[in-house]
């Protein structure tokens, strides 16, 4: 079916922000990218270009939402968030689990059959790594490599940091030359290995 230019826009949208963010906009970013005057007016799009063909939405899931075009090129998979985590000074993680989020693995180069999670980002101290506070962190559980960015818990504290080994004692490095390296020192328990990272678009 022929789409209509405003439907042209949103679905160009759509597709804009799943690149550049790995998720879909909600339907309230969308009312404010577009200016309309509700949610409501957000929805009825998105259903008329479900009607056309163009996107298919998964049920119960807010931001889940499939372009059909592009089915045998991506694969869409839940991912739990597990609350905040300081990228600052180490302070006590929030760990509580907050949901999912939806996302294609396949563009995020994601494996398959990695056991992931994610975590938002509080503080300022990996900028230099491009990791901003408000971002989203995909991390996979596994044995970090000297270099990996880290989820750490470091003397009951977590925090994401560089993973560094020198003359055999491990430690943890921002990405901010504001702040100190962090050696342990009763315990370094890695919690999980960067793999993705997730921003909202402005």
């Amino acid at each position: 079916m022929e789409l209509t230019a405003r439907q042209m826009e949103i679905l160009e949208y759509l597709r804009r922000s799943q690149r550049q963010t790995g998720i879909m906009p909600s339907t309230r970013e969308i009312q404010h990218y577009f200016g309309f005057a509700s949610q409501t007016a957000a929805m009825s799009h998105l259903r008329a270009l479900e009607r056309k063909g163009v996107i298919h939405r998964l049920p119960g899931k807010a931001r889940a939402v499939i372009f059909p075009d592009e089915l045998d090129r991506g694969e869409i998979a839940d991912i739990p968030v597990y609350g905040n985590i300081a990228a600052g000074m180490s302070q006590d993680a929030e760990s509580d689990r907050e949901g999912c989020i939806t996302v294609d693995i396949t563009a995020l180069g994601i494996p398959r059959h990695a056991r992931t999670f994610a975590l938002k980002v509080r503080g300022d101290s990996m900028i230099d790594a491009h990791i901003c506070h408000g971002d989203t962190v995909i991390l996979e559980f596994r044995e970090p490599r000297k270099g990996d960015i880290v989820a750490a818990l470091i003397d009951g504290e977590t925090t994401l940091k560089r993973y560094l080994i020198e003359k055999g004692q491990p430690f943890l490095r921002a990405e901010n030359p504001d702040f100190p390296d962090l050696i342990p020192a009763r315990e370094l328990v890695i919690q999980g290995v960067l793999i993705a990272l997730l921003r909202h678009a402005a």
